[in-house]
């Protein structure tokens, strides 16, 4: 049976199927020799290449699906390579063979929280398509003064730049003087869009950590640029909510514990590790 080639691509590992979208409509696709257009279905036999080079397709059952769990620091970039040099997302995340991490979504560099890997590009484009409708929650503090009406109109919808957008809850977390805490929830993730509907009401973001996605809420032990791998009952759950088939084997351990103090340890001297490396990266390239 044949396949959207972009889905093929993602599964491949070379992106989500937005980002092979945009390699097929910029010609940077061939199959078979001959410039790939969108919408062209493959049967698996061809040969593919990305920027000339061959690409490694993937059957179906081949394919085994592994969700990461990171909790992306603040100063870091959602790219695989920043011109300037900064740290990105990608720098800790472990090796794979023939094949690569995709992110599901993206935290602007002054955001931090939950930030989800895969290695399977239609999970990670379904799991970002506004249609499915999956909640992310942020929590969020604001500076200036908020009242009733604003959350009112937060929630009602105000009309941004590129279109309308609304928060589905809002709750208040407390605060002092002009700092307050709040945990809002939407269901899309448009660039800045957090930060934008607040400064309709002429408030600022001061600090904007996500929390959760979907049901499933940041690991509270998993410490700031840390990962953890995602056992396969929370892939499973993830893969259910946006309609895909559930996958029978993990590269998780079935008894291993998810989060405990020793592990949480572990992962601190890890982090700690890496940023001692990239301090000393960083003084050589001076």
């Amino acid at each position: 049976m044949s396949e959207k080639l972009q889905k093929v691509l993602a599964r491949a590992g070379k992106g989500s199927r937005r980002e092979m979208e945009t390699f097929i409509s910029a010609g940077r696709i061939s199959v078979d020799g001959k410039t790939a257009f969108l919408g062209d279905r493959i049967e698996g036999s061809e040969q593919i290449r990305l920027d000339g080079h061959i690409v490694k397709l993937k059957p179906k059952e081949d394919d085994l699906c592994r969700v990461i769990m990171y909790n992306k620091p603040e100063g870091e970039m959602c790219t695989r390579k920043d011109p300037e040099g900064r740290p990105t997302v990608f720098d800790r995340l472990p090796p794979l063979e023939n094949s690569r991490w995709v992110a599901v979504g993206r935290l602007d560099i002054n955001t931090s929280g939950m930030l989800l890997f895969t290695t399977d590009g239609e999970l990670a484009n379904r799991l970002m398509h506004p249609s499915q409708k999956v909640e992310r929650e942020y929590a969020v503090r604001v500076f200036g003064e908020v009242n009733e009406a604003m959350l009112q109109t937060l929630r009602a919808g105000v009309k941004l730049e590129d279109g309308p957008a609304k928060f589905q809850k809002i709750t208040y977390k407390g605060g002092e003087g002009r700092n307050h805490w709040f945990h809002v929830v939407l269901s899309e993730g448009r660039n800045r869009e957090v930060r934008r509907l607040w400064e309709s009401q002429e408030v600022q973001v001061s600090r904007l950590i996500r929390v959760r996605y979907g049901d499933m809420e940041m690991k509270r032990q998993l410490p700031n640029g840390g990962w953890t791998e995602l056992a396969l009952a929370e892939v499973n759950y993830y893969r259910k909510l946006v309609g895909l088939p559930v996958e029978t084997q993990s590269k998780v351990k079935v008894d291993e514990k998810v989060m405990d103090n020793a592990k949480s340890r572990r992962i601190r001297r890890s982090v700690k590790k890496h940023q001692q490396r990239s301090q000393q990266a960083t003084r050589r390239r001076r």
